[in-house]
């Protein structure tokens, strides 16, 4: 039974994530955007969908929705000041205003209850199944939003607003010359993608039912980059297939520290350099990662 709790965990979580690596490939593998503070969408989605279910008593349907249009304004709010920025200070901005976000929860105790965070955040459906089968309950609900979310995305991305979104990343010139606003539609890409990411957040922080500011490090941008580099940039399958190799690999390797008798932390350290060298070996080898884009041809 054990064994079969710990896969319905780890398939959750790769679903959960799956969302995130969604939201950074509609970023980085369709609009060229490089998003060095994409856990800012994973907090703000986690508390924002944590104070209203739990602090303010609103419906959990209510609280996840609200996490994610929380969370879109704020990629849009990100956005607006540095749309006109190149790649390079487009990252630095980003990766500024996640470690903003993070000082503010750890600071506003008021807000986001500081360390100690925010606990006995209610569940989805929980009062209407048993202990030992709500996972699986939780586990559905996860696996059927992404399956919703991969349509939408689908759709959204075949649609001329995605051609339009490539033509930022491939060439943003070349997109100016066609009369198209890059900066407008760089806004619209970042609201989208935190809509997206919020909706993970607010899953994540009603499945394990605890969140501090110690759940949302900058280490987590580092394994959402992992998965979409080594699944496949511009593939919204290859986003889904590189989150559950590192989900899997990130949580397995956990359980070697123990035999081998080497120590929780170095343990740690270890395995995040082994995906860094995952993340170097197929930016090197294959950086269209594992499964490649689809590009259209037209007549």
């Amino acid at each position: 039974m054990e064994l079969v709790n710990f896969f319905i965990y780890l398939l959750t979580m790769m679903g959960i994530y799956s969302l995130f690596a969604l939201s950074l490939n509609l970023q980085l593998g369709y609009t060229g955007l490089i998003n060095f503070g994409q856990v800012m969408f994973f907090i703000v989605g986690a508390y924002a969908s944590g104070v209203l279910t739990t602090w303010l008593g609103m419906p959990i349907v209510v609280g996840i929705v609200a996490a994610m249009l929380i969370a879109g304004v704020v990629g849009m709010l990100v956005s607006l000041p540095t749309r006109s920025l190149t790649a390079d200070y487009w990252a630095i901005s980003t990766l500024v205003a996640a470690e903003t976000v993070r000082i503010i929860a750890i600071n506003e105790e008021w807000l986001t209850g500081g360390t100690f965070g925010i606990m006995n955040i209610p569940q989805p459906l929980r009062a209407l199944f048993l202990p030992a089968a709500y996972p699986a309950v939780f586990l559905s609900i996860t696996l059927a939003l992404v399956a919703l979310v991969y349509i939408l995305i689908h759709f959204i991305t075949d649609s001329p607003f995605g051609r339009e979104l490539r033509c930022i990343r491939d060439d943003e010139d070349l997109c100016l010359s066609m009369g198209k606003n890059t900066r407008k539609l760089k806004v619209q890409a970042m609201f989208l993608a935190g809509m997206v990411a919020g909706l993970g957040g607010a899953l994540f922080a009603h499945y394990v039912t605890f969140i501090s500011p110690q759940n949302f490090r900058p280490i987590e941008t580092f394994l959402m980059f992992a998965m979409v580099v080594i699944g496949g940039l511009g593939n919204h399958r290859g986003a889904i297939l590189g989150a559950i190799i590192i989900e899997t690999f990130n949580v397995s390797t956990r359980f070697i520290g123990g035999p081998l008798e080497i120590s929780s932390a170095f343990m740690g350290s270890l395995r995040m350099a082994l995906i860094g060298v995952l993340i170097i070996a197929f930016l090197r080898f294959r950086p269209e990662g594992i499964l490649r884009e689809r590009k259209k041809l037209y007549d």
